[in-house]
């Protein structure tokens, strides 16, 4: 079978930026961080006091009560991502479609409040029993099953979990199943709530939380700050969203993967190139038809200096030429969720053509000397943009798009 081109013809998403993709959108254009006082935890007992949360959710204005129990926060970010970008699609599920469409998710840590609050009934409260419906809310798969049954979705659906790469990892094997003829229509994206205090003092036990805000690629930057969200993306053939008369937002054109093979958590350089290199060579385009790369960008002294290097020795000398953004800067680092709202960032940025800027920028940092659009959006007429995703474990994947 001729392989086929793919748009990306919905879009879904909740953040620490609001809880559409208008308002995720209009704060990314504006370098609006999302970042403030962790709200829904205890943090009297932590070293660091902000987080990137979804401010303002209430379960009951997208749940009904008995759903919204069988649901961790995670499942239902992923959920309500999920209705925006079908709706948003326009798409119609014949019979037909449900058995021909995937759902494929991303998730680091699944239901962790779920899991951290019953475990607190055992541990601290010595309680006999913990909520029956545990196991269904904590699992990493149950955001891409309550998709599937939402809208009786029979083909393809799982979920992946490589750490901050997993949504990637999910975004480009939709992709590749859209491309090949294996899929009809994907959804594809990653969702995340990793806020519960047990998780936090994981984190914090790191030391590689910022005290005070996310400052990607800065001299003075202090660590990454957590972040919580859904971001969904609806893949259909190109020729198929024409003929529906859709508007399309963007094209994904190439995905590429590695793997460092070599420390659990201190990255590499020629991994994450290996992976820039494999999505240009998957997308069939040199590195010098990329306008923009939206980077992983945590914001930690390690990671910024060896994207930097990495981006370099993927593109040599047109790295000079390159426009590159973090927005974790304002939706924070949301783990298994981060690569899908970084996709979102970087299909509306060719879709809008304008560059999201990094935000919280003070002093430049002579080892990460590329062009990184600080605290002000610009605009751009790159037609083609990478999406970097590096994950803990050594485990690389970045998605390439291409301007509708």
């Amino acid at each position: 079978m001729t392989p086929r081109r793919v748009a990306v013809t919905g879009l879904g998403v909740i953040s620490a930026l609001g809880q559409d993709v208008p308002c995720f959108w209009n704060d990314l254009r504006a370098g609006r961080p999302g970042i403030s006082r962790i709200e829904s935890v205890d943090i009297s007992g932590l070293r660091f006091q902000n987080g990137a949360q979804v401010r303002g959710y209430d379960p009951g204005q997208h749940f009904e009560p008995a759903q919204s129990d069988l649901l961790d926060r995670f499942s239902q970010f992923a959920l309500i991502a999920a209705r925006q970008a079908v709706r948003d699609s326009g798409i119609v599920f014949t019979p037909e479609l449900r058995q021909r469409a995937a759902v494929v998710t991303g998730s680091s840590v699944g239901g962790q409040s779920s899991e951290d609050a019953q475990f607190w009934e055992v541990y601290r409260c010595n309680a006999p029993r913990v909520h029956p419906l545990t196991i269904p809310r904590i699992m990493a798969n149950a955001g891409a099953s309550h998709i599937a049954m939402e809208f009786g979705i029979s083909g393809a659906v799982y979920t992946v979990s490589t750490a901050c790469a997993s949504s990637n990892h999910a975004i480009g094997q939709a992709f590749w199943m859209v491309r090949d003829g294996v899929a009809d229509l994907a959804i594809a994206g990653g969702s995340e709530a990793p806020f519960s205090f047990g998780f936090l003092k994981a984190w914090e036990a790191m030391r590689v939380v910022a005290p005070d805000t996310c400052r990607p690629f800065s001299r003075d930057r202090k660590g990454l700050i957590l972040g919580e969200g859904g971001a969904m993306l609806v893949l259909e053939p190109l020729e198929q969203a024409r003929a529906r008369g859709v508007p399309l937002y963007a094209e994904i054109v190439g995905f590429g993967m590695s793997s460092d093979a070599g420390h659990i958590t201190t990255p590499s350089i020629d991994g994450p190139s290996r992976a820039m290199q494999a999505a240009l060579r998957d997308a069939n385009i040199g590195p010098e038809r990329v306008g923009y790369i939206n980077a992983h960008g945590t914001g930690t002294t390690n990671n910024d200096v060896t994207e930097s290097r990495a981006i370099r020795q993927a593109f040599g000398l047109h790295a000079d030429k390159l426009a590159v953004s973090s927005t974790k800067s304002m939706h924070g680092h949301a783990l298994g969720a981060a690569g899908a709202l970084e996709a979102i960032a970087t299909v509306l940025a060719l879709y809008h053509r304008t560059l999201p800027p990094t935000a919280n920028f003070t002093t430049p940092d002579p080892e990460c000397d590329l062009d990184i659009v600080p605290n002000q959006a610009r605009a751009t007429e790159a037609e083609y943009a990478l999406s970097n995703a590096f994950a803990f474990g050594g485990l690389n994947a970045v998605l390439a798009f291409r301007r509708a």
